[in-house]
């Protein structure tokens, strides 16, 4: 057991008594077992894609009074569904949220009081494969995840805990008297997809008065070994319903449904047929130019030829489904414990073609709460905006992924590169937290991990697994959740150390760079930066725990990594190839120069800008945010409404123009390798929060209590409407022009809560300021808005004026 995760146990355990009031409940799991099938693991790998049929349990119990509650406890080793005299429990998806089983596990409460008769009731549940009995599939060609992943056969744990209105408690626990059958899913993969037999199915087996005399006796298991804690995030849900555009038949007796949008989740279809036919399903991102399906960019770890997958893989491992008739009948089908991600649905075997009203597809992804929105006079933007939400939602399934078909791993890069602009969007701190957890089951004290849960990928270095500083800061800048920094301060410091003993020179020399760029960008540059921006984050940390003594350390060396930067990409001449974009702006980003270089910075950020293709970015996963922030800040916001207003490649707007719904993986168009569907680029929404919208948090008020409200206003935007929920309630920054010249702002600041109004750009005279929940004027004079600014206290205020051309 390494050292970091010895401290990593003991820190864990002490907040999740100590700093989690979910955690802090006296009601348990303990006296449960796990139980499961008594199916043992295939022998070889090529025995894991035969039919391997979820199992069914049940338990009959006796009410012998009346109740005043029902609690129901369960999680499970891979998917479970719970039901409760028939009738399915909670709204839940792909549940528990994945995790490393070895280290946590997450249970779900549910008061089923309701569902409870007195005499006579059944609990049933059953289980899937999700990540835990994944199938041996070689991805990339070599990489199995059994190898690494905890792996075993679908179990589950429970308790039922019945309080009398007499007082009295009983519980119901999972042990060996549960009854297991086998059900009609005859194969289930979160990769690979669902065949659902319905020729298998067993009539009311979750039900009262079921005969299960010949089913057999559940057996116990030793469980995979994680702590049992109680889920705090969001859980999975569907969260909306899609209706199709259009259903076309580009070839005899296959069916193609467009259903409009790109999104990650499932479908609820209505099938007719005859006995044992099967219907087959297939799921992509895009068609070809004669109406047939390409699945290509979601095919799982690119497995596109015979051989690749491993023994028993099938040659191209794409999303599929299938649903088997038992005899003549309609029925409405919907798939469960696999997801996709696609926006159109290749149908075949289907004796009709499906109508439009006879499909639903199923949005599913962590329920976060979507309370902030931006929208202004552009359709274009709108439309980019649009399409980042529904990247990033599709994205969030239990792990913030950066493609939820290919590979559904939770990468530390794209966490570095998007969270901020995750959190513009969605309250992002309940989901955070239990990343970072998923961070600290991950980490090693010898060397850097890619993702969370590990996956077995290591090769990406400090960019990716300094995530779990990261976004430990965003959560208390954004948040202001001291707690979190409080927990695990003495891990970071730990982790600082390792840090310092894999790069004793402090020039990050391995690791993968920007990602993505279009022209090379060394790991030294962003490496190093990171590096930087983690001692920055451990001083504000040491100011936050009163360690001043670590405040001057960490302050130390993050002056001497800016001098060895500075150094390195700004004194010395560069020789090698470089992308200028790139260099400038994470020199500029991590505040690299002194004020006395600046301007020579930003002269050089902007011809970098100027000399990319069409005058735009060609950065990659850091440049791209570095670039949008830098040049804004650097005076050139007008620079960069250009880029995102325009159609032109490469851009945003260029993949709205090709029809794109999410946001692409690259700034080429991919429609074989690489995913349509990827958060990474989303960082634009974050530029119109911080821009457009003006909205910005003050680090020395963390949380939101003193914040900045900054908009830039572009000639070619009529209006911008933008909130966000603070800690403290909804901010708004809306602005309109009205006539020539002349442009009204909306404001408010949320109670206990102050904001500096700012023009950066532009100037305003003629100024009316007026507080509109008291009607009363406050007085001003021209020219304050773009010199100091004005504080403004909570309240609601409408400033009008004439605006200044540049």
């Amino acid at each position: 057991m390494n050292r970091l995760y010895l401290l990593l146990l003991i820190i864990t355990a002490f907040s999740c008594t100590q700093n989690h009031s979910n955690f802090s409940e006296k009601i348990t799991l303990e006296n449960s077992l796990w139980i499961s099938d008594s199916k043992p693991l295939p022998s070889t790998d090529s025995l894991f894609y035969l039919d391997d049929h979820s199992p069914l349990f049940r338990k009959e119990f006796v009410m012998e009074d009346k109740i005043k509650s029902a609690k129901l406890l369960i999680t499970a080793a891979g998917y479970y569904n719970a039901f409760i005299n028939g009738k399915r429990i909670g709204n839940e998806e792909l549940s528990p949220t994945w995790t490393d089983y070895s280290k946590r596990i997450y249970y779900s409460e549910y008061d089923i009081s309701d569902e409870i008769r007195k005499g006579n009731n059944c609990l049933g549940v059953t289980l899937g494969n999700g990540f835990y009995n994944l199938l041996p599939l070689r991805m990339w060609g070599r990489r199995n995840l059994r190898d690494v992943l905890p792996v075993g056969r679908p179990m589950f744990i429970a308790k039922l805990i019945i309080t009398y209105k007499n007082g009295k408690t009983k519980e119901f626990i999972t042990d060996d008297s549960w009854k297991f059958a086998y059900g009609p899913v005859t194969k289930n993969s979160i990769y690979l997809g669902v065949v659902y037999d319905s020729r298998k199915e067993i009539e009311d087996w979750h039900s009262l008065n079921f005969d299960d005399a010949t089913w057999k006796n559940a057996t116990i298991k030793n469980g995979p070994g994680g702590e049992l804690q109680k889920a705090f995030f969001p859980s999975i849900q569907v969260t909306e319903k899609i209706k199709p555009i259009n259903i076309t038949t580009p070839e005899n007796g296959t069916y193609v449904v467009d259903m409009g949008v790109n999104f990650t989740g499932t479908y609820k279809i209505k099938l007719t047929g005859e006995k044992d036919d099967t219907v087959n399903f297939r799921f992509g991102e895009r068609i070809y130019e004669d109406g047939t399906l390409n699945p290509m960019t979601t095919v799982c770890g690119q497995i596109k030829k015979k051989g690749a997958g491993g023994p028993g893989a099938p040659d191209i491992a794409w999303q599929t489904d299938s649903y088997i008739f038992k005899d003549d009948a309609e029925v409405w089908y919907q798939p469960e414990f696999t997801f996709h991600t696609y926006r159109y649905m290749e149908i075949s075997g289907a004796r009709n073609k499906p109508q439009i009203s006879d499909i639903e597809g199923l949005m599913i992804h962590s329920d976060v709460k979507r309370e902030n929105e931006f929208q202004c006079s552009s359709e274009l933007l709108n439309s980019i905006q649009e399409a980042t939400e529904q990247t990033f939602l599709s994205n969030l399934v239990g792990v913030q992924s950066d493609c939820a078909a290919r590979e559904k791993f939770g990468y530390g890069g794209d966490l570095n590169a998007t969270s901020e602009s995750f959190i513009y969007n969605f309250d992002m701190q309940q989901f955070y937290r239990k990343t970072i957890y998923d961070w600290l089951d991950a980490v090693n004290d010898s060397g850097f991990v890619d993702t969370a849960p590990f996956v077995g990928i290591q090769y990406c270095g400090i960019s990716w697994e300094s995530a779990v500083l990261t976004t430990q800061y965003y959560l208390y800048l954004y948040y202001n959740d001291t707690d979190i920094i409080k927990e695990l301060y003495e891990f970071d410091k730990k982790w600082m150390e390792k840090v310092a003993r894999i790069h004793p020179n402090k020039i990050v020399a391995s690791g993968l760079s920007d990602h993505e760029s279009m022209e090379p960008v060394p790991v030294e540059l962003t490496g190093t930066c990171h590096y930087l921006q983690c001692a920055k984050i451990m001083a504000e940390f040491a100011k936050v725990m009163n360690d001043d003594e670590a405040n001057q350390k960490y302050n130390e060396l993050a002056e001497e990594l800016k001098e060895l930067i500075k150094e390195r990409f700004w004194d010395t001449p560069i020789k090698e190839e470089i992308n200028k974009q790139t260099l400038y702006s994470a020199l500029f980003y991590h505040d690299i120069l002194p004020k006395d270089g600046i301007k020579a910075l930003s002269d050089s950020l902007l011809m970098a800008l100027k000399n990319g293709p069409s005058g735009h970015l060609n950065t990659g996963i850091f440049g791209t945010k570095y670039m949008l922030e830098a040049l804004s800040e650097s005076g050139n916001s007008k620079s960069v409404f250009n880029v995102v207003n325009s159609t032109a490649y490469p851009g945003w707007g260029f993949m709205i123009d090709k029809g794109a719904t999410t946001i692409w993986e690259t700034w080429k168009e991919s429609d074989n390798t690489y995913s349509n569907c990827h958060p990474m680029f989303g960082t634009v929404t974050e530029w119109f929060y911080r821009w457009l919208g003006g909205i910005k948090p003050n680090s020395e008020y963390p949380g939101f209590q003193q914040f900045v409200l900054s908009p830039f206003i572009p000639d070619d935007l009529e209006y911008v409407n933008c909130k966000y929920q603070s800690p403290f309630g909804e901010i708004i920054s809306n602005w309109k022009k009205t006539n020539v010249g002349m442009i009204v702002f909306e404001i408010k600041i949320p109670k206990e809560s102050s904001a500096k109004f700012q023009l950066y750009s532009n100037e305003l005279t003629n100024i009316a300021i007026k507080n509109v929940e008291t009607g009363k004027s406050i007085k001003t004079t021209d020219g304050v808005f773009k010199e100091e600014g004005i504080m403004f206290n909570a309240g609601h205020y409408t400033i009008s004026g004439i605006m200044a051309v540049e």
